[in-house]
C-alpha cells in the first residue's frame, strides 16, 4: 500500500504556528495581569476624586481647581486601560487564528468555521424545491457544509472574501487566470506577517458587520446610487448662513451704533426667515440622504484598515500587482479616500448634537455635510465596488495560500497545451488522494483519462472506496480549476466541466423520487456534454433505483452518448453486469476494481485501484459482522 508519509506533514507550518502561539500566549498572560490592575487603579482614583471633590466643595471651594489633577489622572487611566483591552482583543484574535491553523494541521478542523451552506442552497436549490438547472457537482463533491472543502479552506473573514472563495469553487477559471492565481498563491504562502495583519483587519471588519447587521456591500450600493440634495443648493446655503451669522453677531455686539439697532434686527430677522424657508424645501431629501449615508458608512474605519494593509504590502506576482492597481485607479489611495469620507461623515454625525440641532435651521450644517458627502460619492463612488472585489480576491487567494503553506506536499496542477488548442479531454494524476482525508489514513492512486481511454468502469464490494475515489478525482479537479494546489504528486489536465451524480436525494415534500431526481441530473449532464468544453462525468451506482435490465441498458446508453461527444469519466457499480459495458466499448473503456479480503473474521480493504473486474463480494460478511443471521 502506498500511504502518504504522515510524519512529513507540514512540520514547518506546525513548528512556526506553535512558536507564534507561544509568544502570543505569553503576551496574553501579561495583558491579563495588567487588566485587573487598571480596574483597581480606576476605582481607587475615582473614589479619591469623589471624596476630594466633596471635601473641597464643602471646605475649600476656592481651591476646587485642584480637582483637575485626579480627574486628569482618571482620564489617563481610562485611555491606558482601553489600549490594554484593545491589545488583548487583538492578541485573542491572533491566538484563535493560530489555534485554527493547528486544528487544520492536526485534522481537528471539521465542524469549526463557516460551512457555506447558503452557497449550496443558491447553487442547487433546496431539497423541497430543487433548482431546474442545479449545480452539476456542488452537493456531490461535498463542497459546502460541515466537514466540507469550503470549511477546510475558508479563512476569509469578510463577506466579500467568503463569497469570492465560494464563486471560485463553483465555476472553473480560464487557464491564464489559474496560472496567475498559482503565482499569487506561491507568493502569499510564506507571508505569515501579512496574512496575520490581513486577518486582524478583516476580523475587525466582520465583527463590526455582525454588531451593526450590515455588510460592506451596502456601502457599494449607496456609492452607486444617484439620489441626494442638489449641489446648486450649496452656494445659497453658505451665503444665507454667513448672512445670518453676521447679522446676529453685529446685532448682539453693536446694538447702539448710530441708532441702527433696529435695522440690524430686521436684517437678522429677514435672514432667519429666508434661511428657514430654504432649509424647509430640502429638509425631507436631506433627512432621507442622511439616513442612507449613516446606514452605509457604519464600518468605514475598519474597511480603511483592511485596504491600507493591502496597499502597504509589496507584491511581485502579476495577479497581486493587478489587484493593487485596481485599488489605485485614481491619484488618491482608497484608504486615503475613505479617510476623507470618514471626516465628512463625522461632520454629519455632529449634527445630532443638541447645540448643532438648534442652529441647523439657520446654518444648514446637515445640508452642507450631506452635499460634501455626495461630492465624495460622485468622485469615488464608482470605485468602491472594485475595492471590495479586490479585498475579496486577495482573501480568497490568501485562503489558497494558507492551504498551500500547511500542505507543502500538495502540488500545483498543469494544463495541457494540446487540449487548450483542440479542446481534447485529458486527465492524468499520479499519487492523488482526497484532500479532506487525514494523510495518516490516505491511500494514493493514479489515473489517466484521455481521448484514447475515455471511460473507466469501477466495480467493487461495499466500503471498498469506490465513491471516495471518484469524489477524490472530482474535488481535485475543482481545486485545480479554482487555482489552488491539489492533493497529488502531480496532475496534468485539460479544462473540463465537472458533472457528478453521486449524492442524489429524494424529496417527500417536493414529490420527487430518487430515481426521477437522478434522471433529471443525467439530463443536465447530457446538456453540458453538448457544450464546447469537454465533460468529466462521475457517476456513482447509476440508476440503482430500477431493475437490473433497465439499469444495464440505461447506463450503457448514457455513457456511450457522453463518450461520443468527447466526454471522459468514471462509473462505479456493484452490478457486475455493468462491467460488460467497458468490454463492449473496446479500447475507449476499461474495467478497474477495488477489492477486500476476509481474514480471521475481519474485512480488510486495500483502497487501491486495480485493473479488471472485482471477484469478491462482502455484503453477507458485513451483515454477519453486525449480528444479522444470514
Amino acid at each position: 500500500m502506498n500511504f502518504m508519509p504522515a510524519i512529513e506533514r507540514s512540520m514547518g507550518a506546525k513548528e512556526e504556528y506553535d512558536r507564534r502561539l507561544d509568544q502570543l500566549k505569553q503576551i496574553q498572560r501579561r495583558l491579563k495581569q495588567r487588566d485587573p490592575l487598571f480596574i483597581s487603579a480606576k476605582l481607587i482614583v475615582g473614589l479619591i476624586t469623589i471624596i476630594l471633590g466633596i471635601w473641597l466643595a464643602k471646605y475649600h471651594a476656592a481651591q476646587i481647581a485642584f480637582l483637575l489633577l485626579p480627574v486628569a489622572t482618571l482620564i489617563l487611566l481610562f485611555l491606558l486601560h482601553e489600549r490594554v483591552l484593545a491589545a488583548l482583543r487583538k492578541n485573542s484574535s491572533l491566538v484563535a487564528n493560530y489555534d485554527q491553523g493547528l486544528a487544520r494541521l492536526e485534522d481537528r478542523w471539521s465542524g469549526s468555521g463557516p460551512t457555506g451552506e447558503q452557497y449550496l442552497q443558491q447553487a442547487t436549490g433546496s431539497l423541497i424545491h430543487p433548482a431546474p438547472d442545479a449545480h452539476p457537482y456542488a452537493r456531490d463533491l461535498d463542497l459546502f457544509g460541515t466537514g466540507s472543502l469550503y470549511q477546510c479552506l475558508c479563512t476569509a473573514r469578510t463577506h466579500v472574501g467568503r463569497d469570492m472563495l465560494a464563486a471560485w469553487l463553483l465555476a472553473p477559471a480560464p487557464v491564464p487566470e489559474i496560472y496567475a492565481r498559482h503565482e499569487a498563491v506561491r507568493e502569499l504562502a510564506p507571508k505569515l506577517d501579512f496574512r496575520e495583519q490581513l486577518a486582524l483587519a478583516a476580523s475587525a471588519l466582520e465583527e463590526k458587520n455582525v454588531r451593526t447587521g450590515k455588510a460592506p456591500e451596502s456601502l457599494a450600493d449607496w456609492s452607486e446610487s444617484v439620489s441626494g440634495p442638489e449641489r446648486r443648493l450649496r452656494l445659497p446655503a453658505i451665503l444665507l448662513a454667513i448672512t445670518w451669522i453676521a447679522a446676529v453677531i453685529v446685532w448682539q455686539l453693536d446694538p447702539k451704533v448710530n441708532g441702527h439697532s433696529f435695522e440690524w434686527l430686521a436684517v437678522a430677522g429677514l435672514a432667519t426667515f429666508v434661511t428657514i424657508g430654504v432649509g424647509s424645501r430640502s429638509r425631507a431629501q436631506v433627512a432621507h440622504s442622511a439616513a442612507r449615508i449613516e446606514a452605509a458608512t457604519s464600518d468605514l474605519d475598519v474597511l480603511k484598515n483592511v485596504l491600507r494593509t493591502i496597499e502597504q504590502q509589496p507584491f511581485s506576482s502579476s495577479k497581486l500587482q493587478a489587484l493593487q492597481s485596481q485599488l489605485h485607479e485614481k491619484d488618491v489611495l482608497p484608504s486615503q479616500a475613505l479617510g476623507r469620507l470618514i471626516r465628512r461623515v463625522d461632520w454629519l454625525s455632529s449634527a445630532d448634537n443638541w447645540f448643532v440641532k438648534i442652529l441647523d435651521r439657520f446654518i444648514h450644517w446637515r445640508l452642507l455635510s450631506v452635499i460634501a458627502i455626495e461630492d465624495w460619492r460622485r468622485e469615488h463612488g464608482a470605485s468602491v465596488r472594485s475595492w471590495l472585489v479586490a479585498i475579496g480576491e486577495i482573501e480568497a487567494l490568501t485562503a489558497f495560500a494558507i492551504y498551500a503553506y500547511e500542505n507543502p506536499l500538495d502540488s500545483f496542477p498543469a494544463f495541457t497545451e494540446q487540449s487548450l488548442v483542440h479542446g481534447e479531454p485529458y486527465f492524468d494524476a499520479t499519487d492523488f488522494a482526497h484532500p479532506l482525508l487525514p494523510r495518516s489514513r490516505t491511500v494514493t492512486n493514479s489515473l489517466r483519462l484521455d481521448r484514447e481511454r475515455q471511460l473507466i468502469v469501477i466495480s467493487g464490494p461495499n466500503m471498498a472506496g469506490k465513491s471516495t475515489f471518484i469524489r477524490s478525482v472530482g474535488i481535485n479537479v475543482v481545486l485545480a480549476q479554482a487555482g489552488a494546489p491539489v492533493r497529488a504528486a502531480s496532475m496534468r489536465l485539460s479544462p473540463v466541466n465537472v458533472a457528478a451524480s453521486i449524492c442524489i436525494l429524494d424529496s417527500l415534500q417536493g414529490g420527487l423520487s430518487r430515481f426521477y431526481a437522478e434522471i433529471m441530473r443525467l439530463k443536465h449532464i447530457d446538456t453540458l456534454s453538448r457544450q464546447p468544453t469537454p465533460v468529466l462525468f462521475l457517476l456513482d451506482e447509476l440508476l440503482s433505483g430500477t431493475n437490473s435490465h433497465d439499469r444495464r441498458v440505461g447506463t450503457e446508453s448514457m455513457v456511450r452518448s457522453l463518450v461520443s461527444r468527447g466526454a471522459i469519466g468514471l462509473v462505479t457499480t456493484h452490478d457486475l453486469a455493468l462491467a460488460e459495458i467497458a468490454t463492449s466499448m473496446g479500447a475507449h473503456a476499461a474495467n478497474y476494481h477495488f477489492e477486500d479480503r476476509y481474514e480471521n473474521g475481519e474485512l480488510h480493504f486495500e483502497y487501491k485501484l486495480t485493473p479488471g473486474i472485482v471477484q469478491t463480494s462482502n455484503a453477507l460478511q458485513l451483515m454477519r459482522s453486525i449480528g444479522l443471521e444470514v
